[in-house]
């Protein structure tokens, strides 16, 4: 893992925690830290499949926001892990809608990276007036050319790392290297579809950072939740039409954000951030020029907090 950055308020337990069935398949795990009279916020984790971690309760003051996380469809401690059935952004909007009405909130502010920005445009996008703003991190348009440089022209910064993941693959599939993971991924064989996830977390996983990180202890959950859950939502455009988020996002535009964004991010390059930011009028862009796509970085982690410690204040972003 990489060092916590100092910036982050220091750990903390849930004041609740549950699991709420959303269908007859699928049943989130949810968390409640800080103040239940603060300022309401939702977490979403990226991904999708990632789940939540411990440091993500860390970037917001608990004695002045009410924070709510959540596992979404097949991530973490949410069951069935890895199921992508009954699995795509409009269900996970429904979920968001049944957690802000099961915990009485009326609006929030929205704080999400990577594929967590994604899901935050989307859910804005459909239900604005239960938004105060938003704060994004390493920003995912789930456009074409962000899936392609996702599994294809990053090779042209990692061709190692590119290499190791096309390895497994026979020649006559890698013409389509995300269609020919998802068929191993979401099969229903686990002596293909373990060796996949693993390969496709591995891939992903070892690029997040600018700078070179310990390897991870294998992490079963991760790989599982990432592996499925990535390549069926890449697979079917994020349930999105090509560019979506930024036609619509006229429904937002009025809404305060801020955008963090490592610059040299080679999971989410900076260009879907610059896109959303010139998009969208009033909305600040915060560039770190030390940073890859980590959360915990440091200039990103600092960020963030300066982001939820302006919007306490102030209730926007200057």
């Amino acid at each position: 893992m990489p060092v916590t950055p100092p910036s982050l308020f220091p750990p903390i337990q849930p004041i609740r925690h549950g699991m709420l069935a959303v269908d007859e398949t699928h049943t989130i795990y949810w968390e409640e830290v800080g103040n239940p009279d603060g300022i309401p916020v939702l977490f979403l984790h990226g991904g999708p499949g990632a789940g939540l971690s411990p440091q993500h309760r860390r970037f917001f003051d608990p004695r002045a926001y009410r924070v709510i996380l959540f596992d979404q469809r097949g991530a973490g401690k949410s069951t069935p892990l890895g199921e992508w059935r009954n699995n795509t952004t409009q269900l996970l909007i429904e979920d968001i809608e049944r957690l802000r009405v099961l915990f009485g909130i009326q609006q929030w502010l929205v704080f999400g990276g990577s594929w967590g920005s994604t899901l935050a445009l989307a859910y804005g996008q459909a239900h604005p007036e239960r938004c105060l703003g938003f704060v994004l991190r390493g920003i995912f348009l789930c456009t074409q050319a962000e899936v392609d440089w996702f599994i294809n022209e990053v090779r042209w910064f990692y061709p190692e790392l590119y290499e190791e993941f096309v390895a497994p693959i026979p020649q006559e599939e890698r013409h389509d290297l995300l269609k020919a993971y998802a068929r191993r991924l979401l099969c229903h064989d686990p002596d293909v579809y373990w060796p996949a996830a693993r390969a496709w977390s591995r891939f992903e996983g070892r690029r997040v950072f600018l700078l070179p990180q310990p390897e991870e202890v294998a992490n079963d959950t991760l790989d599982l939740g990432v592996g499925r859950l990535e390549s069926h939502y890449m697979l079917n455009g994020a349930f999105l039409e090509e560019d979506q988020l930024l036609r619509d996002l006229g429904r937002i535009a009025h809404l305060p954000a801020v955008i963090v964004q490592g610059r040299y991010d080679v999971i989410c390059p900076p260009l879907s951030a610059w896109r959303l930011h010139t998009a969208w009028p009033g909305s600040k862009l915060e560039m770190i020029a030390d940073a890859g796509h980590g959360a915990l970085e440091a200039g990103i982690a600092r960020a963030l907090v300066a982001a939820t410690e302006q919007f306490k204040r102030l209730g926007r972003f200057e």
